[in-house]
């Protein structure tokens, strides 16, 4: 099994959006804004390679929505989706599998693309698209508060393109989905995340996605305001957080923009940031 780190682009959120009821004075200190309160953040993901299957964890945010959309989140950066797949000497065509987290738009965005004025493909024509039923429904009949970041040409084409397979949660934690591959279910965030568990010489790589998007996440308190459930965001949190410094998981981050991964530890004051280093360092 191979692992890399796949940077799709940066892009800009409101900072109290992105810490909750934390006050500017405290998250501030690991995570600077800008004049207009704006923090910046990756749209980090993680290409699998294991055997004969070429495996993509989320697809950052795409390319195909329109200028105004795009103008609300600050893009930056030269990094594409593509253009980092084929780099390593891949190419789209040849991922076979493709798990989306969740289905908020700058998880799932790359995975479909703009097919004329109104019509939309699938970016990776040759890929079984991995969602579960639970968030499926919950995506395509979206609650008023998360509308907007469940798109639907982010979303349907993926159905119609007949591309799609869910996978089932048994419980929290489901064993060997994929080889070497765990899922834990979180539903805090948005119900029913799912984020990859790889076990890989001997250690193991937790994809975060938004249950822990940076590093500056790492206090307890410090939940997103985008949560549906933050109280439990709060109880998933304390408990993985525990179990990562216990167990010593490496946490790969999607959102932190200076860093990959990271490791935690157990203080009298709570769980603390370990170290932080690139994906590199454990290959």
């Amino acid at each position: 099994m191979k692992l890399y780190p796949i940077e799709t682009g940066k892009f800009k959120l409101d900072g109290g959006a992105m810490f909750g009821v934390v006050p500017k004075t405290l998250w501030s200190r690991s995570n600077p804004a800008d004049a207009n309160n704006m923090c910046s953040w990756s749209m980090r993901c993680l290409l699998i390679e294991d055997g004969n299957r070429l495996m993509l964890v989320d697809t950052g945010i795409g390319d195909k929505q329109t200028e105004m959309f795009f103008s609300h989140y600050y893009l930056s950066g030269d990094d594409t989706l593509k253009k980092s797949i084929e780099t390593l000497g891949f190419s789209l065509d040849d991922i076979t599998d493709v798990i989306l987290t969740h289905l908020h738009f700058d998880h799932c965005g790359g995975a479909i693309a703009r097919n004329g004025l109104d019509q939309f493909k699938p970016v990776f024509k040759n890929a079984i698209y991995w969602s579960n039923e639970r968030h499926w429904k919950w995506a395509t009949q979206p609650n008023a508060r998360e509308k907007a970041s469940f798109l639907k040409e982010n979303i349907l084409p993926i159905e119609e393109s007949g591309q799609l397979k869910f996978i089932n949660r048994t419980d929290n934690y489901t064993k060997d989905v994929f080889n070497q591959i765990d899922l834990l279910f979180v539903d805090g965030h948005t119900d029913s995340m799912m984020l990859p568990v790889i076990n890989y010489k001997d250690k193991k790589i937790v994809f975060m996605a938004d249950l822990l998007p940076s590093a500056g996440h790492i206090p307890l308190p410090y939940v997103m305001g985008y949560d549906t459930r933050p109280l439990i965001t709060l109880e998933e949190k304390g408990r993985f957080l525990k179990q990562a410094a216990d167990e010593n998981f490496i946490l790969f981050m999607e959102h932190d923009f200076d860093n990959e991964c990271c490791t935690l530890t157990n203080t009298e004051k709570g769980v603390k940031l370990l170290n932080t280093f690139p994906l590199k360092e454990i290959l």
